[in-house]
């Protein structure tokens, strides 16, 4: 047995944690193998909010504790998609994880320890509530791992016995765990690293220098394959103390004319990776948050445009800090795309307006606000995800069976689907977002000076028009029990007959982007809806909430776009409506 049973009475929730996942594991896979062992109440396996990707973790819910126990028995490292699962039971309370009660660190494995074999070797010490052994991104072993028992006599057992004992030819260390907060941040250290050296510095020389703090084991400078030097090397002292105070006081000590040596703690490869990752990540957000709203992405740029041509093209909208054709390394041929930042957003919202599709060397360009790599990634993978539901593919679903009906089936397409978190429903819309329910806004008069027309979810239907509503997908039931209930939706007010004029109820269309620019970016497509919505709805009444809600996927700059051209807007409802139709005949 692989891992010991933990009484049935202290995790009554009969709730697994299933870890070390494939990324494409899906959840009826999982389903499917858990359910050979008892019957599965729900799986549900955790997901990026953005991407939708796997996080390589899941959680299982059995009906009965005695399922849960049962698999996690059997099934504990069992191979899924050719990696070993691991399973442990599913702690809705942190406070024994973050307590350390019973967890012990083993270092010095061999790189033939996996968890089940450090696992089996633990095991006979105690119920083990959790064994892992660390790995890098590569998959490969890191020579060390962890330990959780259930109680601390466990654990206090398993040190006495095992600390120094030879395990795969290897004198492991096990000593009880500590966080950080108790190792401290400045930890222990005698290697130190040493660079700006003077490249005519000996060994002897290097020596020297750093001999009056105390014992020094090794001293070296890094010489190249011609015996040469790099310019850096290593000190090591005897102790901390030694080398601490060796930091302190020739860190950028000037040991030639010009030349300050640097002087810190010697680190490994990963660690300074990490360190500068780090560093490049909180660069690149302050950078975005200064050039947010300002810089602009501009493509389908002509060979024979450069840097001074762009900046002339875009000058007529404001004060332009840079702008910037991107070039090859090798040859310095055009990229074809280049950026623009303004100095207000204000000029930058204009430029994006007026500059996208405008001819340039028989070319129309491309202008947008530029944005990083991961953002651009998820919006691509959402229009993905928008494409494939529109030719009548349906999203990947929670398993979430029935008792006693049988095998799983994939929730109805219309239906509200689930939140990641549980008791938490959210309508989802065609293109997989959450739904802006266009139909509750008040019907507006159109543009001939009629009476309000009213279409959509929210508009006046009589009886012959039921069907339509089950064709949309509204044919599920709410019950009055549940824990969160339908929501009724306010009616609106009534609106007096007296009607603004059109010049004084409408704002010119470089009003409307100057105010937009003024918005922040989270209410911006708000107000963009608010002023499509009566467009689409005098055009296709009964579908205006399903058009609008697609229509408004597109980019801020193209949705304006149409707003000003009712052959452009008339053209994209057209292709909305084929892709209703796609849709419809697909289900």
């Amino acid at each position: 047995m692989a891992m010991n049973t933990v009484p049935a009475n202290l995790y009554a929730s009969a709730s697994l944690y299933v870890g070390d996942l494939a990324p494409d594991v899906p959840e009826g896979y999982l389903y499917e193998m858990f359910n050979n062992v008892g019957q599965v109440a729900s799986i549900r396996i955790c997901r990026d909010t953005n991407t939708r990707r796997s996080l390589g973790y899941a959680y299982v819910n059995f009906h009965r504790v005695d399922d849960a126990e049962r698999a996690l028995d059997t099934m504990n490292y069992k191979p899924i998609h050719g990696r070993p699962c691991r399973i442990m039971w599913s702690h809705r309370d942190p406070g024994l994880r973050k307590s350390g009660v019973g967890n012990i660190f083993v270092k010095n494995l061999s790189k033939s320890i996996d968890n089940q074999t450090l696992c089996d070797t633990f095991s006979k010490f105690g119920n083990i509530l959790s064994c892992k052994v660390s790995t890098n991104h590569q998959g490969e072993p890191l020579g060390y791992g962890f330990v959780h028992y259930e109680s601390k006599e466990s654990a206090d057992k398993a040190v006495e016995a095992v600390n120094g004992k030879i395990i795969a030819g290897q004198t492991v260390s096990v000593d009880f765990f500590k966080s950080k907060a108790e190792r401290g941040s400045n930890r222990a250290f005698t290697n130190l690293y040493v660079k700006n050296i003077p490249l005519d510095f000996t060994d002897e020389q290097f020596t020297a220098l750093f001999a009056k703090f105390g014992s020094i084991t090794s001293c070296k400078i890094a010489m190249s394959n011609e015996g040469k030097s790099r310019g850096f090397g290593f000190v090591n002292f005897g102790s901390a103390e030694e080398a601490k105070a060796c930091e302190t006081e020739m860190n950028n000590f000037e040991v030639a004319e010009g030349k300050r040596l640097f002087v810190a703690r010697a680190q490994k490869k990963s660690e300074r990776e990490k360190l500068l990752k780090e560093r490049f990540e909180t660069w690149k957000i302050e950078r975005q948050k200064k050039y947010a709203g300002v810089n602009l992405y501009i493509k389908n740029l002509s060979d024979e445009v450069d840097d001074e041509r762009l900046r002339t093209e875009f000058a007529n909208f404001g004060s332009i800090a840079s702008a910037v054709v991107m070039r090859d390394s090798k040859t310095q041929k055009s990229k074809g795309f280049g950026f623009v930042c303004f100095s207000a957003q204000e000029e930058a919202m204009k430029a994006m307006t007026d500059m996208n599709g405008r001819m340039l060397d028989g070319k129309p360009l491309y202008v947008a606000l530029a944005q990083r790599l991961e953002e651009r990634k998820a919006r691509f993978e959402a229009r993905w995800a928008q494409r494939s539901m529109a030719k009548g593919g349906i999203p990947q679903p929670m398993y979430t069976p029935v008792p006693h009906m049988g095998p799983p089936r994939p929730m109805v397409y219309g239906a509200p689907m689930m939140h990641p978190w549980p008791n938490q429903s959210i309508p989802m819309n065609r293109i997989g977002g959450p739904a802006m329910n266009y139909a509750l806004m008040p019907a507006q008069a159109n543009r001939n000076g009629g009476p309000p027309r009213r279409g959509g979810r929210g508009g006046n239907r009589g009886p012959n028009q039921g069907g339509n509503a089950q064709r949309q997908g509204q044919n599920f039931k709410y019950a009055e029990n549940v824990r969160n209930p339908r929501q009724q939706a306010p009616q609106p007010t009534p609106q007096p007959a007296a009607q603004p004029a059109p010049a004084a109820a409408a704002n010119t269309q470089e009003d409307f982007v100057k105010d937009l620019a003024a918005m922040p970016e989270a209410n911006r497509k708000h107000v963009i809806g608010e002023r499509l919505y009566p467009l689409v709805l005098e055009a296709q009444p009964d579908l205006a909430p399903k058009i609008t809600g697609m229509l408004l996927e597109m980019e801020n700059p193209e949705i304006i776009e149409l707003l000003d051209s009712p052959q452009a807007l008339e053209k994209k409802i057209q292709e909305a409506l084929h892709v209703l139709k796609e849709s419809e005949a697909a289900e």
